[in-house]
Formats: structure tokens, sequence, C-alpha cells
């Protein structure tokens, strides 16, 4: 007998691009189905959610439970703690994690999945409060919630209308309606979303300040004013920067002695041994301080085409250096 594996089918492109756009449209209508139909029970639902001391615990089965996992992550990490609990294990065990002061999120199209309806008492006994994401308002879901949010669809996707696909879109699309209703009552900001996502890029950019990644002590390098050219260069070098801060003696940055600069001096044609770094610098150089975001440092660099910026203390002193690359190490540019 032969093992090898059937043919694969032969396919049309123009049948499956003709699918695909009907999968978009029946999608695209059943989220506005739900626009169509959103009425009180939506600010009751968030209201409810505003109200709880503890957290969200969403529920699901299968691809509702899939659905869940999403839900729970956005409203987690849009400032409403949640979690996920997966209703056949709250059977055995994990209803523990349910506390009196939590609200309960349950997802089912049908209401009637009976992993999810046998903990409904149970949870209803704790005094725990349940709203509900269902297609069905006569279900067994529907009749146990506090809240019910209407999730129905008129078909789904799927050609054999079996698979759940235009429902699970209105679940999700629900949930993302719940997470940003609830985000904007909480007042919840750029910053906010940025210490949930220190990870991100976003994050990166508003957590992260000049003092977290700027040179300091020995690495900045720093001549007086008086200092030769062959001191400078060797200055530069050790420390690796491409720039120098000029410091006079009261330890203030007066000025700032770049690579390009010397590159211009040699261009010059000048007599590099007589020059002292009072002649060459930068004078009043670009400064920040030290709390101040990396992300201004980069916008400062962007806009004076620099790739070097002195950090500087309240009075002027100076107390570190940030380079283009030190931006780059970390990951804000």
């Amino acid at each position: 007998m032969s093992s090898r594996p059937p043919a694969p089918p032969s396919v049309d492109p123009d049948a499956l691009l003709a699918r695909a756009r009907v999968t978009f449209d029946i999608e695209a209508a059943a989220v506005l189905g739900l626009k169509e139909r959103l009425g009180p029970s939506f600010p009751a639902a968030v209201q409810k959610i505003l109200d709880v001391r503890g957290r969200v615990v969403v529920m699901g089965m299968g691809k509702s439970g899939h659905v869940g996992r999403k839900i729970a992550a956005t409203l987690a990490s849009t400032g409403t703690p949640a979690m996920f609990v997966h209703p056949a294990e709250a059977s055995h065990g994990d209803l523990g994690m349910i506390k009196a002061v939590d609200l309960v999120l349950a997802i089912s199209n049908s209401g009637e999945v009976e992993e999810l309806t046998t903990i409904l008492p149970v949870v209803k006994r704790q005094g725990v409060p349940l709203i509900a994401i269902t297609g069905r308002s006569d279900s067994t879901l529907a009749r146990h919630a506090d809240i019910v949010l209407d999730s129905g669809v008129e078909k789904e996707a799927c050609p054999l209308n079996l698979a759940p696909t235009a429902s699970t879109t209105a679940q999700m699309a629900m949930g993302d309606a719940l997470a940003v209703a609830l985000l904007d009552a909480r007042g919840f900001g750029t910053e906010d979303f940025a210490r949930s996502h220190p990870g991100g890029a976003l994050g990166r950019k508003l957590l992260t300040h000049v003092s977290d990644v700027m040179r300091s002590g020995d690495e900045v390098p720093r001549v007086a004013p008086g200092a030769s050219l062959s001191e400078i260069m060797r200055e530069m070098s050790a420390k690796g920067l491409g720039a120098t801060a000029v410091v006079g003696p009261d330890g203030r940055a007066i000025g700032i002695f770049t690579d390009g600069d010397l590159r211009r001096q040699v261009e010059t044609g000048a007599d590099l041994r007589a020059l002292t770094a009072a002649d060459v610098m930068h004078a009043g150089p670009r400064t920040l301080r030290a709390d101040a975001l990396a992300a201004e440092a980069a916008d400062l660099m962007e806009q004076h085409r620099i790739t070097s910026v002195l950090v500087v203390d309240a009075a002027g002193l100076l107390i570190g250096a940030l380079s283009i690359n030190d931006l780059m190490r970390a990951k804000v540019i």
C-alpha cells in the first residue's frame, strides 16, 4: 500500500478571494449589528465594573475562552484588573480564585455551555456580580446574569454556519468596547499605559529618563578651557563619546567639542598645535536635566542635528553626557 498523502485540492483564486470578501462582509455586519443594538445595559456594565473592588474574572469555553483570554489581557493592560479562569478548571478547584469582591464576565454565544452553567449558581451564591456576553437573551447564562450584553449575530461566516467566526468577532468587539469605555472612564492615559507595558516601545519612551542611560562620573569626557587639542583628542578617545565637554573652574559646562568640529578645523588649515579648547569649542552647549525623559534627548538631538548632549544639574554643573548610540542601545530610538 502507498503511504503517500493525498494530493492537495486544486484551488480557484477568484473563488478564494470571493469567500474572503464574504467573510469580511459578514463579520463587519456582525459588529455593526452590535452598534445598532447597544443600549442601557452597556453603561450599566461599565459602571458595575468600575464599582468592583476586586478583579474582573473572565470565563468562557472553547473559542469563547480564547476570546475571553484576550479580553482579560486587554482589560488588565488598560487599567482594569482582570484574569481569565477556565470554567472546567473552576469546577475542580479554581472556583476558589473568585472572591466576593470580584466580578465575573462570562462569554458564551449559546449561553448553554455545560461547564459554564454548572458553576453559575455557585458564583451567584457567593454574591459575585455576573455580566454575560451572549448571543441568546433567553439562555441559562442570561437568566443568571445581572447584566446581559447582546453579542448575537445573524449567521456565522463559516459557509456551514457552524464554526464560531462572526460570533467570536462580535464577542471580541464587545470586549474591546468595554475596555475602551473603562479606560476612558478611569482617565487612563499614555503614562498609565506605559507603566503596564514597560517592555514596549511606548513604555521605554515614557518611562526611561536621561539618568537611566547617561554616562556619569569618570565616563564623562571633560577638559578645561585651556586644554590643548592633543589633550582634547586623548580625552575623547579614552571616553569614546565622540565629543567632550569643556568645563570651567566652577564645574559648569561652558562648551562642547565634537569629532565633526575637529574635521572642520583640519579643513580650514589652522595651526592645530596653537589652539585650545576655548578656541574651538561651541559655547553655550545644548544641555538636559537628568530627570528629563530620554525621548526628550532624542528629540533635542534630532531638532538640532547633533549626536551628543550634556547633562547638568539645577546649578548648571556637568553631571553626565549622552550620545545617540546610548539612546539606541536603550531602544529609546
